[in-house]
């Protein structure tokens, strides 16, 4: 049987609390990772039509240069989360973000499409020591009550990067071509994971020897909770129809009647700094009024954000991309941090299975839809998106009335 440590024993009295020191420089520090670490992931989806045209391939088969990340990325957070169980978290998220980087740098010398796809899959598997363990860290630091704040800033950090990668790659691309914008990515990610290493504090639990645990039995005691079920849809629906409209928007708007430009197509993506405001908002109103009341119309924005694209106007197709943006990144924001807090051991393999069944929704949705939209043009990725948005919102109505955990109630 599969063993691993066990996560550490409480932090002593209540954790950091908002307004400390540690508070701002473990969230600064997240922010920066979670910077680099969307901006390597996703840098490639605005280069995907570029990718299309210079390779030969289907809108699907393009959607791989990022598909390939975050299908290697959801099964290795498993290891990841355990490894920083015996090695520690400060330790395996900087390894992490340097690799990544490093592969990225590889991705810009890459000789054709396939060697291309094989090294996005190594930046999968180098960026997985970063997300589930990021938000282990975090429940394990924080006070309860600061939980949700600072869970809100490090995915404003992803949100950010998110915006800034897919903003320097398309900018770049049509000036210099796409290596030199994957490896101008490379570059600054190279740089946060510096500041990174730097500013984030060792975890205080390190000072504790973990005791031993099983592994399959505490994925099988997460997988149990009828919460966490739901948690880990919620992820998936939501991060699939995300993924999905990001990556084929593009298609959409370089068409008629928007015929856009790559760099305008680009600026598109400046939409991710609604997300950074969401997350945050999001993050704190959970903590404030309780995550059952917030989650609800968190995510109910995304349906709507879904039927303003079909419009033939730009500005109300913008809208609508917005409203799928705030929906999404405020509702990731309030899952990923109730994952923390409601699971009451192994968190780290709690988080992993969080974000693998959201990275799963990334791969096979933001994969799937590109049929959609070779079969049916945008109507098909909006019905395809729409469905999933849907689900997403049934499945958040059921989590506000979900049992607590026991014995704690969360």
């Amino acid at each position: 049987m599969t063993s691993a440590p066990a996560d550490p024993p409480p932090i002593p009295l209540a954790g950091t609390l908002r307004g400390e020191a540690r508070f701002w420089r473990v969230s600064f520090a997240l922010f920066l990772g979670g910077l680099a670490t969307f901006a390597v992931l996703y840098c490639v989806q605005p280069l995907m039509p570029e990718f299309a045209r210079g390779f030969a391939l289907t809108p699907a088969g393009a959607s791989l240069s990022l598909s390939a990340a975050t299908g290697v990325l959801a099964f290795a957070m498993f290891a990841a989360g355990t490894l920083s169980d015996a090695y520690g978290r400060k330790r395996v998220m900087a390894v992490s973000l340097f690799a990544a980087a490093a592969s990225t740098l590889a991705a810009a010398f890459a000789p054709n499409w396939p060697a291309l796809i094989a090294l996005r899959a190594v930046t999968g598997l180098a960026l997985s020591g970063l997300p589930a363990v990021a938000m282990a860290y975090l429940a394990e630091d924080m006070d309860r009550s600061a939980v949700g704040l600072s869970m809100g800033l490090f995915i404003a950090g992803n949100t950010i990067g998110g915006m800034g990668g897919r903003l320097v790659t398309a900018a770049v691309a049509e000036a210099f071509g796409w290596r030199w914008a994957i490896g101008a990515i490379g570059i600054l990610s190279i740089a946060c994971a510096a500041a990174f290493a730097f500013a984030l504090p060792r975890e205080r639990s390190m000072a504790a020897k973990p005791a031993r645990v099983a592994l399959l039995p505490a994925l099988r005691r997460h997988l149990s909770d009828p919460g966490l079920r739901l948690l880990f849809a919620l992820g998936f629906l939501v991060m699939g129809a995300f993924v999905a409209t990001y990556n084929y928007i593009g298609f959409r708007l370089a068409a008629p009647p928007f015929s856009l430009s790559q760099t305008a197509i680009g600026f598109v993506f400046v939409l991710y700094l609604l997300g950074t405001v969401a997350s945050a908002v999001a993050g704190d109103l959970s903590g404030r009024f309780g995550r059952r009341r917030v989650i609800v119309p968190a995510v109910a924005l995304m349906p709507l954000g879904v039927l303003a694209t079909l419009s033939q106007s730009l500005w109300v197709t913008l809208v609508g991309v917005a409203l799928i943006t705030v929906g999404f990144f405020a509702g990731h924001s309030i899952a990923s941090s109730w994952i923390g807090l409601r699971a009451e051991t192994a968190r780290a393999q709690a988080s992993a299975l969080y974000l693998f069944f959201y990275y799963a929704g990334s791969s096979l949705a933001g994969w799937s839809a590109g049929w959609a939209l070779v079969a049916a043009g945008w109507p098909g990725v909006a019905l395809f998106v729409g469905a999933l948005t849907l689900a997403a919102c049934a499945v958040a109505r059921r989590l506000s009335r979900a049992p607590p955990p026991i014995p704690h109630v969360v």
